[in-house]
């Protein structure tokens, strides 16, 4: 499954009530760290297929979201398992250290 795109309007429907684990890049445009991790996240999220759902959602264009998770620093990743948050990471990593840090949390 490739990444989807979330925003204030079906982020409830797309993260909070998944039935499948989420991880939510907080991201931006301007941001080249988010850029560089992006391919990788597409990657992940065809190799894991239903697994776990890789949901990408724009800061600039949903402020009230970051805000209300608290993301001061992006990339923020946020893994939500049954509509709470499960675990974070923040700032880029390579692919191999993002896989392993999702992997770890779908058990």
């Amino acid at each position: 499954m490739a990444t989807v795109k979330v925003d204030k309007s079906n982020f409830q429907t797309d993260v909070l009530d998944a039935k499948e684990p989420v991880v939510v890049d907080f991201w931006a445009e301007w941001c080249g760290p988010c850029k560089m991790i992006a391919p990788a996240l597409e990657d992940i999220a065809i190799e894991l297929g239903s697994k776990v759902k890789i949901a990408k959602l724009n800061i600039d264009e949903n402020p009230e979201l970051a805000a209300q998770f608290g993301v001061r620093s992006i990339p923020t990743l946020m893994i939500f398992k049954g509509g709470e948050m499960a675990d974070m990471k923040v700032g880029a990593a390579p692919k191999t250290a993002l896989s392993h840090w999702i992997n770890g949390n779908l058990a």
